[in-house]
């Protein structure tokens, strides 16, 4: 009896002892294995904690078991959502288009003036324009900037090209003095029998001396003599300038031998008084007698102008 007891123990023995083993052999099998793919942890203090290792790629053969293959969108011929439709043909910059071409260029005078030798200036009020043409000598220049300097009156001065070469100096304080430089011809030379092209070769080359002693005349001109026609005056509009006659001489060129004198100067150009006189005086002396009466006047003549109730101008006037 106590023999079979025994050997019944040993068999349960046995077995509890294979379950154990058995269970052992399960828990390292269980325990040792894991996901081969899994990312090794951090330690603590090294790297960045936004930085984190990508898995290895998957082998040719290895098909991921985790990465999904967006769906493809259904076509359409609208773009995606997110995405910027291109700009349209009228939107897209042509850079090989030619440029447009300029503006024509703006008239130098107003058209209103355009076939005229203009002997008033219009819609002027009361004002008057001092004008003096330099083509002898420049004996009066001196007196004239002083008188008109003191009286704070600005003029307009029209030289000839020979003149303006011969008297550069005249030019630059005529300029620097604040007044108005006109073009009078190069050589002063009637106009009416000169050529289209021979009037242009005046003006260009009066032009030329003037602007060598660094003035500009455009685009006011004055015929010499006082001679034109219709053939002239279109000719020198059509080179840009627009002719400025007067509206009353002073005669103050035919000096004391033609029996003139400042007290007629004066009296002339205060008799002639209207919005927008134009006065025409000159610069040189008279060849005869040497007198310069048109700048011996000047002082009378603006006094009594300003008396008159009338200011001064330039023939700038003429552009506005």
């Amino acid at each position: 009896m106590w023999s079979i007891l025994a050997g019944r123990r040993r068999v349960v023995a046995v077995l509890a002892a294979l379950l154990l083993l058995a269970a052992a052999v399960v828990a390292a099998v269980i325990l040792g294995a894991g996901p081969r793919d899994a990312a090794p942890r951090v330690a603590s203090g090294t790297g960045s904690p936004s930085a984190r290792p990508q898995s290895p790629s998957p082998g040719p053969t290895q098909t991921p078991t985790q990465t999904q293959t967006p769906p493809s969108p259904p076509p359409s011929s609208a773009p995606p959502p997110s995405a910027e439709a291109p700009p349209s043909s009228a939107e897209v910059p042509v850079t090989d288009a030619p440029p447009p071409p300029p503006a024509p260029p703006a008239d130098p005078f107003p058209a209103a003036l355009r076939g005229a030798d203009v002997e008033v200036i219009p819609n002027a009020g009361r004002t008057v324009a001092l004008t003096f043409d330099a083509g002898a000598n420049s004996a009066g220049l001196p007196s004239i900037l002083q008188t008109l300097g003191a009286a704070g009156v600005r003029a307009t001065f029209f030289l000839t090209g020979t003149w303006a070469g011969t008297n550069p100096a005249g030019v630059a304080a005529i300029v620097a003095a604040g007044h108005r430089v006109g073009n009078h011809s190069m050589t002063h030379p009637g106009f009416t029998a000169l050529s289209d092209a021979q009037i242009a070769q005046q003006l260009a080359g009066a032009q030329a001396a003037i602007t060598a002693a660094g003035a500009d005349s455009r685009p006011l001109f004055r015929f010499p003599f006082g001679e034109r026609d219709a053939r002239t005056i279109a000719a020198v509009n059509a080179l840009g300038y627009v002719p400025v006659r007067w509206t009353v001489d002073t005669l103050g060129w035919k000096g004391t031998s033609g029996g003139i004198t400042a007290q007629f100067v004066a009296d002339r150009a205060v008799a002639g008084l209207q919005p927008g006189e134009i006065v025409l005086m000159h610069v040189g002396s008279n060849p005869d007698d040497g007198s310069t009466l048109d700048a011996d006047a000047l002082p009378q003549l603006i006094d009594r102008i300003r008396q008159a109730g009338y200011a001064f101008t330039t023939l700038d006037a003429l552009l506005g």
